[in-house]
């Protein structure tokens, strides 16, 4: 049972309600279809619509009109999304014969027009990219929310990192972490590891059965709710080399430009620029083409990736996971864009931490923890 969803505050569910009608109408659209795992959990305020969690597409849809929203689902799924995902929010809800009718068949039904779609669904128009926007500014509710997915996340990397072993696994460090998000009910939507001359060769080292020397880099994306915490975490044992050392120290700097740069209003661009320019003085020119820089978060693992000369602005409570690397090692946290102040969510309480210091402000990012 994901909760939240059960007991959404009716201030949230009339605001995102607000929002798709206000789009109807820009978009000269009388209806529109979401079925991806993203704007599912938007829009119910953190219910799921997967059976498999691999899929962005999900196993129901919503389907909202100007005066009217539905929950559509074969008889499959009905009575779980009824009693466990989406309660009381005003949803009539539509199931059909999963041999009988379609998705498509029901919207037919029981929408005229000029209808819009997340996904592509016969007699609709696919409008995918501007749904996404409707997601980027977080309410209230969805920042507390958030700020639990990421304490939560952050503990169960510390917990999990702290119990491995020379001679584990990736597979098994993995599992350690996997084990631990799921006791809490958080859903492991991606899980890299790399250990010792893994971590300098490969940005995406899916986990194998190569056996842990010295240290391991540890990366995940964990989903609860919909929202998703993206961080990474390095664990060594015995003493670190200069050279990691120095990376290491140079890219926690690059990231804390990062952060601190992401602000309402600020274009992306600009805070790319910020990171470009932090890599060629910290004495790693060009490091930046090696992999991407991260970008906005939320409900995707990264709603856009940030590239140079964007002109995309920052929106008020807008989630960033920035995660500037150097071959062998990599920072990475979640943040938030609120008016006043940049919140990093998924700050460890129980990890080593240095603190850097960029445009007067102090900005505490993780070390290497050594074992």
């Amino acid at each position: 049972m994901t909760g939240e969803s059960l007991s959404a505050s009716r201030d949230e569910i009339m605001e995102k309600e607000r929002r798709v009608r206000e789009f109807l109408t820009t978009q000269k659209l009388d209806a529109l279809v979401l079925t991806t795992q993203a704007n599912f959990s938007w829009f119910t305020c953190g219910g799921y619509n997967f059976v498999a969690t691999a899929s962005d597409v999900g196993a129901a849809s919503i389907l909202i009109t100007p005066g009217e929203k539905y929950i559509l689902s074969d008889n499959i799924e009905s009575p779980r999304l009824l009693e466990e995902e989406i309660g009381s929010q005003g949803f009539k809800f539509v199931t059909y014969k999963w041999w009988k009718s379609s998705l498509a068949d029901e919207v037919a039904r029981l929408a005229k027009g000029n209808i819009g779609a997340d996904t592509p669904i016969q007699g609709t128009r696919l409008v995918a990219g501007d749904v996404a926007a409707l997601r980027y500014s977080l309410t209230p509710q969805e920042v507390q929310r958030y700020r639990w997915l990421g304490q939560s996340t952050s503990q169960c990397m510390a917990s999990s990192c702290q119990k491995v072993k020379p001679g584990m696994t990736e597979y098994q460090i993995a599992g350690l972490l996997s084990e631990e998000l799921m006791a809490r009910g958080i859903i492991p939507n991606l899980i890299l590891v790399a250990t010792d001359e893994r971590a300098e060769k490969y940005r995406h080292p899916i986990p194998t059965d190569k056996q842990m020397r010295r240290y391991a880099m540890v990366v995940t994306c964990a989903r609860k709710w919909g929202l998703i915490v993206s961080m990474t975490r390095i664990v060594h044992f015995g003493r670190i080399s200069n050279e990691l050392r120095r990376k290491h120290d140079a890219v926690i700097q690059v990231d804390a430009e990062l952060i601190s740069a992401t602000r309402p209003g600020q274009t992306v661009g600009h805070i790319f620029r910020r990171c470009v320019d932090a890599y060629a003085r910290l004495g790693f020119d060009g490091e930046w083409q090696f992999h991407h820089q991260g970008g906005a978060t939320g409900y995707a693992g990264r709603d856009y990736r940030a590239r140079p000369g964007d002109q995309t602005i920052v929106q008020p409570n807008q989630a960033f996971a920035w995660n500037p690397s150097i071959a062998g090692t990599k920072s990475e946290d979640t943040i938030i864009a609120l008016r006043d102040h940049t919140e990093i969510i998924s700050a460890p309480g129980d990890w080593p931490m240095i603190d850097v210091w960029v445009d007067g402000q102090k900005i505490s990012r993780p070390d290497i923890l050594r074992m």
